[in-house]
């Protein structure tokens, strides 16, 4: 009954209307997919149901309707979409639920400018229709190396500057060992200038070195710009001129303070993105009812997972840049993916990509991710014979429904903006679930719960 919980479910409801009616406009049509289906892999743990006529098998509630939506466009579906609500067994956060609902789009006969032309009208008209906020697109578009760089984080808030600048060749001309050492083991030294952070105290300086710690950063080096000069404990390492240089390249300025890192270069992109946000914070940088739209393109089409192996960046059936198919034989991890994320004030709403349609090329993909041809006719067997009857070119998108209602209602929580929302723990409040259940039940299904320890 509260007011502000009834006005969050109403501009929700505004939100679902506003997208049905656009897509509907451009002669999308909505299709419902199962949520029964069969796990497959899709970075997440899968929520799994029991088969009572099948016993010992199991359904799998869906974390996306991806392979779904790719027959689809095989059958001639040229345009589909759905507000649909999808599952994950994964541990809960403030933009994290176990079921959320996302806006699924797939498209065929399109590239990438295509799918993004039609997400942006989607976004101007649900920005018009729930908050009265006009867009302005296209949106810029970014590479994600170009965002790592910048940045450092494929989610970059463009709201503001403090952009990352590499230093690696100017300090190598000096003698701190710190830098020399990190430059010798084939890492970075990147820094960042805080306009106007001179004013910062000894305390807040080593309230933000402890801050940089945090995202694995050995420490942070800084340099504080006076009239007189710079001066730093650091600065006694390096000449003149490279100190010249350096304030040059970094557009320094009396007043501004000049922050370092050091160390591999996951490890400096990761803490200089974070420190950057903070010091944008801290300074009063971050307009924060300016809204900006940014699409990240080009993104790794591999990664490593926890384990250390070839694991897909996004999900098997994302399409390589075509001129980096060679490279799946000779370097699969230097390949692009014809992939692109919506990030909005530094929050990923939305990412998709051009699919495989060519069985050979979705095979190959599948081989460099270790799936053998007998796992993956088990896994993936009726996408490939469908690709195999003849796939048109296709590519969509899928957005956070949840996250972008709760961003434009300026909520920190998508639990604000869900009826029924589970707690931390994914529990329902309203019904007490997850719960036990009778014995008997259990025996149909031929099921035997194993007491914890």
């Amino acid at each position: 009954r509260r007011p502000s919980m009834q006005r969050n479910l109403m501009v929700r409801h505004r939100a679902y209307q506003a997208v049905r009616n656009y897509l509907s406009s451009r002669g999308f049509l909505e299709i419902e997919t199962p949520f029964f289906i069969r796990s497959t892999p899709e970075g997440a743990r899968d929520f799994l149901v029991p088969s009572r006529i099948n016993r010992g098998k199991f359904y799998a509630l869906p974390q996306s309707p991806q392979l779904y939506k790719q027959i689809l466009m095989i059958a001639g579906y040229d345009k589909y979409f759905q507000i649909v609500r999808c599952f994950r067994d994964e541990d809960l956060r403030a933009d994290r639920q176990p079921e959320f609902t996302q806006i699924d789009i797939e498209m065929s006969f399109v590239g990438e400018e295509e799918v993004m032309e039609v997400s942006e009208g989607m976004m101007e008209a649900l920005f018009r229709e729930t908050v009265g906020l006009d867009l302005s697109p296209p949106f810029p578009r970014i590479s994600y190396r170009e965002a790592v760089e910048r940045y450092g984080t494929d989610r970059p808030d463009v709201r503001f500057g403090l952009e990352l600048i590499d230093v690696g060749d100017l300090v190598r001309e000096g003698e701190f060992k710190v830098f020399l050492k990190a430059l010798e083991k084939g890492g970075r030294v990147k820094g960042i200038n805080a306009k106007g952070g001179a004013r910062f105290s000894r305390r807040e300086v080593e309230e933000l070195t402890e801050f940089v710690k945090r995202f694995k950063a050995e420490g942070l080096a800084w340099i504080r710009v006076g009239p007189d000069g710079p001066s730093s404990p650091i600065v006694k390492f390096f000449p003149e001129g490279v100190l010249n240089r350096l304030s040059e390249r970094m557009g320094a300025e009396p007043g501004d303070m000049l922050f370092f890192v050091a160390s591999e270069e996951r490890v400096v992109h990761q803490a200089l993105a974070n420190l950057r946000l903070e010091l944008g914070r801290r300074l009063g940088l971050i307009p924060e009812h300016e809204n900006r739209l940014v699409w990240v393109t080009e993104f790794p089409l591999f990664e490593r997972d926890e384990e250390g192996n070839i694991a897909p960046a996004h999900h098997p059936f994302t399409s390589p840049v075509e001129e980096d198919i060679p490279l799946l034989d000779e370097d699969p991890f230097e390949v692009r993916a014809r992939a692109y994320d919506m990030v909005w004030n530094g929050v990923e709403i939305g990412g998709g990509s051009i699919r495989i349609w060519d069985r050979e090329l979705q095979e190959k993909v599948l081989k460099v991710l270790g799936i053998g041809e007998e796992e993956a006719r088990g896994k993936f067997g009726f996408l490939l014979d469908a690709l195999e009857y003849g796939a048109p070119p296709h590519g969509g998108i899928a957005f956070g429904f949840d996250r972008i209602v709760a961003m434009l209602l300026g909520e920190s929580s998508i639990r604000e903006v869900i009826a029924f929302p589970k707690t931390g723990t994914a529990v329902s409040l309203m019904d007490g679930a997850p719960a036990e259940v009778a014995e008997e039940q259990l025996k149909e299904l031929g099921i035997v719960v194993v007491p914890e320890g």
